[in-house]
């Protein structure tokens, strides 16, 4: 029998976690590291109670889950599930899409660990009311991104992308 105190410490029921699920191993140990780092200050950061899974695909698997769920070929940077109900806590599944992280990463020439912090950022605020499809809501959201990253010691990720022609 395994000795208790080699688990780690639970964070109390009403604290928020996020789990990475990563099955194709696209996160070497630093990178999971930094983000595992960087989600456990969002989670303080936002307050955050329940829980969010945030599992990492391909550009193959994201394109299915991209047709299946909102009928658009080809991939995206992030889906994301809103499974709270109105006790307050969120629920929340997020795909993230790490080609199309590298992808930008690569345009915007930061980090592919900051770009997938951002899609995890982005995807929690939908889930708290905030939404991108007007173009006033995108730059409110964009801006809370940014606020937010930069509130845990990782500085703007959206920004750099600010006057960049599309």
């Amino acid at each position: 029998m395994e000795d208790p105190s080699d688990e780690p410490p639970q964070q109390p029921s009403d604290a928020g976690a996020i789990m990475l699920i990563d099955p194709d191993d696209a996160l070497d140990e630093a990178a999971r590291s930094w983000l595992e780092r960087c989600t456990t200050r969002l989670v303080d950061a936002l307050s955050l109670r329940g829980d969010v899974r945030v599992k990492l695909l391909a550009d193959a698997e994201m394109s299915v889950a991209h047709e299946r769920y909102k009928g658009i070929a080809g991939p995206t940077d992030v889906l994301t599930f809103d499974l709270s109900d109105e006790d307050g806590d969120l629920d929340v599944d997020l795909l993230v899409c790490t080609d199309e992280a590298h992808r930008r990463a690569a345009d915007f020439d930061h980090g592919f660990e900051a770009e997938i912090l951002l899609y995890i950022i982005h995807g929690i605020l939908h889930c708290t009311g905030y939404d991108d499809h007007e173009e006033a809501d995108a730059v409110a959201m964009h801006e809370a991104e940014d606020s937010i990253l930069s509130e845990i010691g990782v500085g703007p990720v959206y920004a750099p992308r600010k006057g960049m022609a599309s």
